[in-house]
């Protein structure tokens, strides 16, 4: 990784605690980092007003792209307020799952990297706690990382930083690059848009304070 330390990195970033992590990996790796927020009428809005405070106290380039589109596409539990957030069935995907969101978002991305001569996007997506879905695999990355490159006729790298680890681990990434309290407490996952711990209730939250519960019963 030191061999990219001169180059640019793209983080896909919601202001989430996932995605906060990502970042403060990326300016550790990267000598320039700039981040990339999508609008897409989304239900915890919240969301993108977070990431634009983090990216201002950061002093980070920092873009955010209308994505309203998506919106009108996928009717869904973060499109649409009048869904109640569910779990998924055995089987099935949770109601939270956008159609396409990160093939999308990622592609976007690269469109915006490629214009400001960046080449490595950094995005929060894992395999290990990904509720199911399918746009978090690593095959989808991997194959993905071929066809934008494809694509554009440009050597993006996509990169991966918590792929095979859990909320627990990345808690414990986040104290290892000396975070933790700030994304503890200014990160918004919630999906009823409570910034930090977050309402306790929702799939996010449970998941996220589970995570770091397990995480301080260790340190």
């Amino acid at each position: 990784m030191t061999a990219y330390k001169d180059q640019g990195a793209l983080v896909v970033f919601s202001g989430g605690q996932d995605s906060t992590t990502c970042l403060f990996w990326a300016r550790k790796q990267f000598n320039r980092v700039e981040a990339v927020t999508f609008d897409y009428n989304q239900r915890h809005r919240r969301e993108i007003d977070c990431a634009r405070e983090i990216a201002r106290e950061l002093s980070l380039e920092h873009t955010i792209l209308d994505l309203g589109l998506l919106n009108q596409l996928a009717p869904n539990a973060l499109t649409r307020s009048e869904i109640t957030v569910k779990a998924g069935e055995s089987g099935q995907l949770p109601n939270t799952f956008v159609d396409g969101r990160n093939l999308l978002f990622l592609s976007f991305t690269a469109v915006v990297a490629k214009q400001r001569n960046i080449r490595h996007i950094v995005t929060g997506v894992c395999e290990t706690d990904f509720s199911g879905y399918p746009d978090c695999r690593d095959v989808f990355i991997k194959s993905l990382n071929v066809t934008l490159n494809l694509a554009m006729d440009y050597q993006f790298v996509i990169h991966t930083p918590l792929m095979w680890i859990n909320k627990m681990e990345t808690w414990a990434m986040a104290d290892e690059l000396g975070v933790l309290d700030f994304v503890r407490q200014k990160t918004l996952t919630c999906y009823n848009g409570i910034i930090g711990d977050g309402c306790g209730e929702c799939p996010a939250c449970k998941l996220r304070n589970a995570g770091l519960k397990e995480y301080l019963c260790r340190k």
